[in-house]
């Protein structure tokens, strides 16, 4: 790798949680160096910096695109295609969330609501419907969340995530105050 210490050990990470997101290590790794990158960089230019060969690249940038973590872009007078990330972290994370969303969520739904929909034969069918009935409603619940607040200011949705932890602390000492709970 021809990077920064820093920017090496940052690759590298990303390389490896790469595979618990869902893409494989290169893609991982291409994603971080673009993200760090301060401008625009073309496929000759990732496969010199990571040692990736260009036919790796070319594949994982069409899979980094298809996540809609990077996007395309030229520059005047040249032929070649760059590619970057979105300036804003917040585009990203609903760009990601979104995707998982289309490739995770989706399917499991449509799964759900076809089960839900046959007739239970036995006991245990009924059972197992229930479940998944539960399981629906949950994931509806969190998808309809999801949909109401994407549409926030980054501004906004920042703060409401911090008050996420300060409900937690304020629930965390109200039960210390709990008769019984007191040392």
């Amino acid at each position: 790798m021809n990077l920064s210490p820093i920017n090496e050990r940052f690759v590298l990470h990303f390389g490896e949680m790469g595979s618990r997101w869902g893409v494989n290590r290169t893609v991982g790794q291409m994603y971080a160096l673009l993200f760090l990158s301060p401008k625009p960089l073309n496929s000759d230019e990732i496969a010199e910096q990571l040692g990736f060969s260009r036919s790796n690249v070319s594949m994982g940038m069409k899979e980094l695109l298809s996540w809609k973590l990077c996007k395309l872009v030229h520059k005047p007078g040249d032929r070649r295609d760059y590619f970057e990330t979105p300036k804003d972290v917040w585009e990203i994370f609903r760009s990601l969330v979104e995707e998982k969303r289309k490739r995770e969520i989706e399917p499991t739904l449509t799964l759900l609501r076809d089960a839900l929909m046959d007739e239970a034969m036995s006991d245990e069918d009924r059972h197992a419907q229930q479940r998944m009935r539960e399981m629906h409603e949950l994931i509806e619940l969190a998808t309809g969340w999801f949909d109401e607040v994407q549409h926030l200011s980054p501004e906004t949705l920042e703060n409401l995530m911090r008050l996420g932890s300060k409900v937690q602390k304020v629930l965390s000492f109200a039960g210390a105050l709990r008769p019984g709970n007191r040392d």
